[in-house]
């Protein structure tokens, strides 16, 4: 998610009609912390006690088929409610997005302007956390996002459309970067030499899941493709993680993928964009916590080869994420949202510099998968 400037009276007045919202406009303002889409926590008058919504513009300048990636969201939702009701679940309401519909039946829609919208139940009682501080949260957000791969593995019907082609791709990735130094569309390359050769002598990483995914040793399978931690809300009382949130990026992909950006986002002692590299490090204790957590959930589906691979997809897709940023950087700031001039490059320096220290711990974190595996 991520915030915008405040909507005009006349745009609110628009989405509570184009999602029949019912009940009187009290307040709205931007919410959350992401990079993408435009969010905001809307709060309703009906006939009883105020109720709160959550609206998101969609960045169709990064998904380009933003009906295709609704009807992913469509499909996740309702096979993700149903389970929820066959097992009459008491929390059932919370524990997962639930979307409105337009009044043509459409699960978003579009304003005067073009951009789309979408409107989901805003989750009480529950919250994100851009910092992982204590080894539970880890340990609760990961069980989720087991639970959430697992509860995918029988969803019914044709393949999910691929929301952003290539995604997690890092061959993909890598020669996209060498494209961009080779262009050098806003001369910064010079400013960059450090990190240029930091990602190069690292290309060894790169083939290495495409390769066993090739000779059919990594199955694909539906994955979130974005877990962050953040992407998990924890209970406020009790700590559990109830909801994954954030599935515009839901699509066909590798298990070690998700596995691989929860330690990259949750092991990280510092925030991703942090300037001073002497705050990063990858907490051991973190890692432990993510492992027992996912594993507990997990287990039942995975392969030897996927938990075989477990702690290398940590190394990976910290990897993958510093070219990302080095990437966007080298061309001009152009897919990330910035605070700063330097912001992307401060990210790459981050990312670079957690790889590292991945790389330090390795030896440790495989011990740690090897105790936690059933």
């Amino acid at each position: 998610m991520s915030t915008s400037t405040p909507l005009t009276a006349a745009d609110w007045a628009f989405l509570l009609d184009l999602f029949r919202l019912p009940g009187k406009f009290i307040s709205g303002e931007p919410y959350g912390s992401g990079h993408i889409n435009d969010t905001f926590a809307l709060t309703v008058q009906p006939a009883g006690a105020p109720v709160r919504y959550l609206l998101q513009r969609i960045n169709d300048r990064i998904f380009k088929n933003v009906p295709a990636l609704m009807e992913n969201i469509q499909r996740v939702t309702a096979h993700s409610q149903a389970r929820l009701a066959a097992t009459a679940h008491p929390d059932a309401a919370r524990r997962s997005l639930n979307l409105f519909f337009t009044a043509q039946g459409q699960p978003c829609g579009q304003d005067a302007h073009g951009h789309w919208w979408r409107c989901y139940t805003f989750i009480e009682g529950a919250k994100t956390h851009d910092l992982i501080e204590q080894p539970q949260q880890a340990r609760a957000a990961a069980r989720a996002i087991g639970e959430f791969q697992k509860n995918l593995t029988d969803l019914p019907g044709a393949r999910l459309h691929e929301t952003i082609p290539f995604f997690h791709h890092t061959r993909h990735r890598f020669d996209h970067l060498q494209a961009v130094i080779a262009a050098d569309p806003v001369d910064r390359v010079r400013t960059a030499a450090a990190e240029i050769a930091f990602c190069r002598e690292r290309e060894p990483l790169v083939d290495r899941l495409l390769a066993r995914q090739a000779q059919g040793d990594l199955p694909e399978r539906i994955t979130h493709n974005d877990t962050k931690l953040n992407n998990v809300m924890l209970d406020d009382v009790t700590g559990e993680g109830i909801c994954v949130i954030d599935l515009d990026t839901v699509m066909p992909g590798l298990t070690l993928s998700d596995f691989g950006d929860m330690v990259r986002t949750a092991t990280n002692a510092a925030a991703e964009d942090e300037a001073d590299l002497s705050l990063v490090e990858a907490r051991l204790p973190i890692f432990s916590a993510l492992a027992e957590g996912y594993l507990s959930s997990a287990h039942e589906f995975l392969n030897p080869v996927e938990r075989s691979l477990l702690v290398f997809a940590g190394r990976l897709s910290t990897y993958e994420q510093g070219i990302r940023f080095l990437s966007d950087y080298l061309a001009g700031d152009t897919y990330f949202k910035t605070r700063r001039p330097l912001h992307n490059l401060d990210r790459t320096r981050n990312q670079l510099a957690l790889l590292r220290r991945l790389e330090h711990h390795a030896d440790a974190m495989e011990a740690i998968i090897a105790r936690c595996s059933p």
